[in-house]
């Protein structure tokens, strides 16, 4: 990948610790491959982003060896414009591919559609230093929908967009993703930047966030339990 969607996933990765209230990303393997950040969560406690995977191929392979020395305890994020032989380098190493439709989006903020939720959905903005917290609300106060947005210096890291199943089709997606988009705009944030999965690319397309990169996903292998 270039130099620039190298920069990019530096800058989603940090805000993306940000947004999640992790430790800030370290770098891991050789200078400038990639970053490490602990996640914490259950079967995935450290994920290893890389920088590089275009620009420098070999550095998909040494951060992936990285991952496979950690178990199942470790995953591997590489934004690439040739996912098959990124793909084929993290098989070699041993590890599993996750999801094989990320997407690494940005989007000029300025230029984000507003949209309100309709009746009778209520939105809650709650903000707490640099991470802003929007949820949409039915008529018996259940949570229909919710985003997370962090702002780091200039960029707006969007995070965890999800619409309940008993409320979905009713444009709550991107009710949420104009509310983040204006609370970000209010603390000086000009780009968005996140990392879409298959069932949110066809509505972040549609408000204008542009596809940089696909993401391939992996996790390295499971450690045998003793008997």
């Amino acid at each position: 990948m270039a130099k620039t969607g190298s920069e990019l996933m530096r800058r989603w990765s940090t805000g993306w610790t940000v947004a999640r209230s992790l430790p800030g990303p370290e770098p891991v393997g050789s200078a400038g491959d990639g970053l490490r950040s602990r996640c914490d969560q259950p079967g995935r406690e450290v994920e290893v982003f890389a920088l590089r995977a275009d620009e420098e191929p070999g550095s998909v392979a040494r951060l992936a060896a990285v991952v496979a020395a950690a178990g199942g305890t470790a995953g591997l994020t590489v934004p690439t414009l040739h996912p098959e032989a990124v793909q084929a380098a993290v098989a070699a190493a041993g590890l599993e591919v996750l999801h094989r439709s990320e997407w690494l989006m940005t989007t000029v903020l300025a230029e984000h559609p507003r949209q309100a939720p309709t009746a009778p959905y209520g939105r809650e903005v709650r903000t707490a230093g640099p991470v802003t917290v929007v949820s949409l609300r039915g008529s018996c106060g259940e949570v229909a929908a919710r985003g997370t947005v962090a702002v780091v210096g200039a960029d707006a890291i969007v995070d965890r967009v999800g619409t309940d199943a008993a409320h979905r089709r009713r444009g709550l997606g991107g009710a949420v993703m104009s509310a983040l988009a204006e609370a970000a705009t209010g603390q000086g944030a000009l780009t968005g930047l996140l990392v879409a999965s298959e069932e949110g690319q066809h509505l972040y397309s549609s408000l204008g966030w542009r596809h940089e990169a696909d993401v391939v996903i992996a996790r390295g292998p499971a450690v045998p339990s003793a008997r």
